[in-house]
């Protein structure tokens, strides 16, 4: 077999080739790209020990272990459709590896590649090949995270504008329910400060809200005016100039995120549809199209990536781990870790949804921790102090 340690750049990649005891064949640094995957494809071939001329190409390909700080990109696409076994390394393992090997603190590139090649030669066993998950399930993980972002982002943008809203304009606060609102958004880009808010009409109100196809426009549109117009504490008029420039910079990008975020939804919507588990994942309770398709993005849909329920959830970050040290030790220091944030949604959904009887997914039941009947039920407590019970065979349910 052929070791190879890949440590990627932007531009560049510094590549060394092993054979299986640990001997240095090779050291090259290749360009990002498609004439760097070739030069890479012939270095191998010239390595590739003479035994290999009886076999197959996809078998020959598979005797290749490449080991690479990412799972994602051009480059590890085109190193998996070769038919090398990839290995997406996690770069925090890695940075303990290479206190294994230097205590010094010293970092290249080269030792970094070697590092990496070293790894997979010796330690291929406990870490994870880069999952075989589809095109399509790609796209929806893709467009999925995508959307799941400019939401991070807009809620950021959001809490910007109260943070500026509470400095000098609180009553806009009290006015509108949501800022990310379309009504508030609207009345906020025309009156981004209180004086001006004061003079908005009844009419320009009623048709915000009328546009955003609210209930009960008249009364709301009376109560926004009492709230504008009620006398409150001003700012100076500079400073009230300033955030309110802040006010309406932060409105015009929550306008933009709105619509991006909405037209996204549409492809996220269009490419889970085209999956061939659609359908079992909306059956779930609870679950629609985006929360769906956020599950199938984080998991995959690899059939051979998880062996059971336990690597499931290990791979949700909600399996227990153990803390014991000296005299601590015990019940007590087992605790599961902390959900990825990209998983947590995943994770929280799964708790209430059960997929059963299809040999693509495996089922995951949430089961109430064990506690006497007459015990009033706990109140809601964070995700990683309740993990969910997983059934150690749940393909056969």
């Amino acid at each position: 077999m052929l070791f190879v340690g890949d440590d990627w750049a932007e531009d560049h990649h510094d590549v060394e080739i092993v054979d299986e005891h640990g001997k240095v064949l090779a050291r090259r640094r290749l360009p990002e790209g498609l004439a760097g995957v070739t030069r890479l494809h012939t270095l191998l071939g010239e390595h590739a020990p003479p035994e290999w001329a009886d076999l197959d190409p996809a078998s020959a390909a598979a005797q290749v272990v490449v080991g690479i700080e990412t799972d994602r990109g051009p480059w590890v696409g085109a190193l998996v459709a070769a038919g090398y076994t990839v290995y997406g390394l996690n770069p925090m393992s890695v940075a303990r590896y290479r206190e294994r090997y230097s205590t010094s603190g010293a970092k290249s590139d080269t030792a970094d590649a070697h590092l990496l090649a070293e790894i997979v030669r010796l330690d291929r066993a406990h870490h994870r090949p880069v999952a075989g998950d589809s095109a399509t399930g790609e796209a929806v993980k893709v467009s999925a995270r995508a959307h799941q972002s400019l939401i991070w982002d807009r809620t950021r943008h959001v809490l910007r504008l109260r943070s500026a809203l509470r400095e000098f304009f609180p009553a806009a606060m009290r006015a509108f329910e949501g800022l990310d609102a379309p009504e508030a958004l609207q009345l906020l880009a025309l009156a981004p400060d209180p004086d001006t808010a004061a003079r908005l009409s009844r009419a320009k109100i009623v048709r915000a809200l009328t546009a955003a196809n609210r209930r009960d426009v008249t009364t709301r549109a009376e109560t926004i005016r009492e709230v504008l117009t009620a006398p409150e504490l001003r700012r100076p008029a500079p400073v009230q100039d300033a955030y309110a420039a802040v006010v309406a910079s932060e409105v015009a990008l929550i306008t933009v995120l709105n619509t991006q975020i909405e037209r996204l939804g549409q492809v996220v919507d269009e490419h889970f549809g085209r999956h061939r588990d659609a359908d079992i994942y909306t059956s779930l309770p609870g679950l629609g199209v985006i929360l769906s398709a956020r599950i199938l993005g984080e998991f995959g849909d690899d059939p051979d990536r998880y062996a059971d329920a336990t690597c499931r959830k290990a791979y949700a970050g909600t399996a227990p781990i153990t803390r014991a040290s000296g005299t601590r030790s015990g019940p007590g220091q087992v605790r599961p870790q902390p959900a990825p944030r990209r998983r947590r949604p995943a994770v929280g959904l799964l708790l209430h949804a059960r997929i059963a009887r299809c040999p693509r997914l495996l089922p995951v039941i949430a089961c109430p921790r064990h506690r006497s009947p007459n015990r009033a039920p706990p109140a809601r407590q964070p995700l990683g102090r309740h993990p969910p019970r997983l059934p150690p065979a749940p393909h056969l349910l």
